[in-house]
């Protein structure tokens, strides 16, 4: 299962590749796109029953009785007002997980208990898996196939997959000099504090508190301010599938507050979070400043995405397309440096910008649209920043670089050719639609660039020469080395990054470590057999 459902995310990305390879459809596809973005928006078809925050197993008001609203990013209009927490709602909370992890029945549950309860979990998802893709493509932006189709499935895969895991957590016998009996225990932290982002809410939610519950922790979960919707939703799902309450608590609000709060706070005593770099060094310090708590990070990209003079031009112009222009560009490993061989640089050039100009950028929920909105104002003001940025340091602007439609946060798909290192749009991560092409001449030197940033969450790499894959993916300094292909997850599959991308590994056997303390149990032998 955990082939296929990598697979299904895989093809996801490279659906609608090929479309409309005719140059001659080029306009009346861009016309297409225009059309799209300007209809009247699709009625969702899933109701708002979940805003509150849920506190010990029950969805409460913030104790300040705040609301702030959370937004349609197809028109910029409200969704609902959601309860806005702050210190003392993350102090309740984190006062339910301390007593449902000291007295309550979740780490003294059977670890067989605690994985049917994951798995009672993950069949409720399934069962309701229209209405949270509905609900997170409507918050979020992105398409409804992509959430439907390939998310979804995931997110059930993924609980699957630690659900498995609960029962075959266990320690060693170690020998050791003299006569003792040695054995190591993996045992819970206690309570974890996991901030999750805005870009894969779902996604994230199941990265963090999979393993998490797994390994029998309890957990105070901060949503993104942006998309707290689908958080809420599953997690009533979960007090439905048998969750004590307290395990799981979710303090919806913002990073000053409630991140910052959980991130300080004397009695978490795991952090996880994932976000941008700037904020990830802010986290890491509350949490060295207050009680020394772990930390997991998963920050920021600005993966290269290699194709070499060997390459199907054709098949490297689509999967380079998709490896950007995923989930609206909002992708944390993004392949957002275009690298290409400068004796197929032209060609290639000339096809991923026809290839833009076809992208179906429209209301998400519209089937065959490709491209929903930019999650909000503030993400949408900064891409075009960065485009115009592009502009003055003189990339060639060769499509899009600007707004699409008059309402809503929609950007036009954007490609610049021409682009240097030392240019901002080839430096920082941009999030957003917007294609950087540059230029390389043999493997030393695009090696030496691709690993000239601060980041190194992800890489691609695209040739038909083994021996150029496997120099390449050894050194690229990189936590995840797509070759031949991108953006394929896994529920086995570890992620994480090199460098100022984070630290930690999430996904696969490598998570459960965040979530396990290691314990040695030392106990003399009278007698022993070997004497």
């Amino acid at each position: 299962m955990a082939a296929a459902a990598g697979r299904r995310i895989s093809s996801l990305l490279s659906r609608s590749l090929s479309l409309g390879r005719n140059s001659s459809l080029v306009r009346g596809a861009h016309r297409l796109s225009t059309a799209a973005a300007a209809e009247e928006p699709i009625t969702p078809p899933v109701q708002i029953n979940y805003t509150k925050l849920l506190i010990n197993g029950q969805f409460v008001n913030s104790a300040s009785g705040k609301t702030f609203p959370t937004l349609d990013p197809r028109t910029g209009d409200v969704i609902a007002h959601v309860a806005e927490g702050d210190v003392e709602d993350v102090n309740r909370a984190v006062s339910a997980a301390r007593k449902a992890f000291d007295e309550g029945p979740w780490p003294k549950m059977t670890a067989y208990e605690r994985s049917r309860i994951l798995l009672r979990f993950a069949d409720l998802v399934e069962k309701h898996s229209d209405e949270l893709a509905a609900l997170e493509t409507w918050d979020n932006g992105k398409t409804y196939e992509q959430a439907a189709k390939g998310e979804l499935p995931l997110f059930v895969r993924l609980f699957h997959y630690y659900a498995g895991w609960a029962d075959k957590i266990h320690g060693l016998t170690v020998p050791a000099d003299g006569p003792y009996h040695v054995q190591t225990l993996h045992e819970p932290i206690g309570v974890a504090g996991q901030i999750v982002p805005w870009n894969f809410p779902l996604i994230m939610f199941a990265w963090k508190v999979g393993p998490a519950l797994a390994c029998g922790n309890t957990i105070v979960l901060k949503t993104a301010e942006q998309t707290p919707l689908t958080a809420l939703y599953v997690a009533k799902l979960f007090h439905e599938a048998g969750l004590p309450p307290g395990v799981l608590n979710i303090v919806s609000g913002f990073g000053p507050t409630v991140g910052a709060a959980i991130a300080s706070h004397m009695d978490v005593d795991k952090l996880a979070f994932t976000g941008s770099t700037a904020t990830g060094k802010v986290v890491l310090q509350l949490a060295a400043k207050s009680n020394l708590k772990s930390v997991t990070l998963e920050l920021g990209g600005k993966s290269p995405f290699i194709v070499c003079e060997d390459a199907d031009v054709d098949k490297a112009v689509e999967l380079a397309h998709s490896a950007l222009f995923f989930n609206q560009g909002q992708c944390c490993c993004a392949g957002s440096r275009t690298f290409v061989h400068e004796h197929i640089y032209d060609e290639f050039l000339e096809k991923s910008k026809a290839r833009a100009m076809r992208r179906i950028v429209g209301d998400p929920f519209k089937s065959g649209v490709e491209q929903g909105p930019q999650i909000d104002a503030v993400q949408f003001e900064k891409i075009l920043r960065y485009i115009r940025s592009g502009i003055e340091s003189k990339a060639t602007l060769e499509c899009g670089g600007g707004r699409l439609g008059s309402k809503g946060f929609y950007i036009q798909p954007t490609v610049f050719s021409n682009v240097q290192d030392d240019m901002l749009i080839a430096q920082d991560e941009i999030f957003g639609p917007v294609q950087s092409i540059l230029k390389f001449n043999d493997l030393r030197d695009v090696i030496k660039r691709a690993n000239a940033t601060q980041y190194g969450l992800a890489a691609g790499v695209f040739t038909n020469n083994v021996d150029t894959a496997n120099t390449l993916s050894r050194a690229l300094r990189a936590g995840t080395v797509w070759v031949n292909c991108f953006d394929v997850f896994d529920a086995a599959i570890p992620f994480g990054g090199y460098k100022m991308s984070g630290i930690g590994r999430e996904k696969g056997i490598y998570s459960l470590s965040n979530y396990l303390q290691v314990k040695a149990v030392v106990t003399p032998l009278k007698n022993p057999a070997w004497l």
